[in-house]
């Protein structure tokens, strides 16, 4: 079992994994590229030339995932327990790391739509959740894809 059962995503390597089962169940490829230390993560510039852990002795692991296939979409896990998701560039940043199979299931399922707003026009990704919870963002006119268009409602 990954994790425990109040935090099932503990580690970035236990969303790395998550996220190569996701892509199997679904027939996707999958290429990972890690980033393990300090120096290495984009978040840690301040860690010092040579520096590979943290102050306090952990080695902090980044790990940026690129499913094959449209829609294209992408996952980058920061040690922070947070990620960014970006589905045809549309970016979904500080998303819980706990949640991003279920937001993955939910763009590869076809729950994901996009909604149009008449006035101010506009475009909004909807990718709803379990337990009711929804994460949304706007689609710039210009970024609407052709697997975006086909999601409108």
């Amino acid at each position: 079992m990954i994790g425990t059962m109040d935090h099932p995503l503990a580690t970035t390597q236990a969303a790395v994994t998550a996220c190569r089962a996701i892509a199997a169940a679904y027939a996707r490829e999958i290429e990972v590229t890690d980033d393990i230390g300090a120096d290495q993560t984009s978040r840690r510039s301040a860690a010092g030339v040579g520096v590979a852990t943290d102050p306090d002795g952990s080695l902090p692991h980044e790990a940026f995932v690129e499913f094959g296939g449209l829609p294209r979409l992408t996952v980058r896990l920061y040690p922070e327990e947070d990620a960014l998701i970006t589905v045809e560039g549309v970016e979904f940043h500080d998303l819980p790391r706990d949640d991003v199979p279920a937001f993955l299931r939910a763009v590869l399922d076809d729950t994901a739509f996009v909604t149009v707003r008449r006035f101010p026009p506009g475009y909004r990704l909807v990718v709803p959740l379990p337990g009711d919870r929804t994460y949304k963002e706007p689609v710039p006119v210009i970024a609407l894809t052709s697997w975006l268009s086909s999601r409108v409602r």
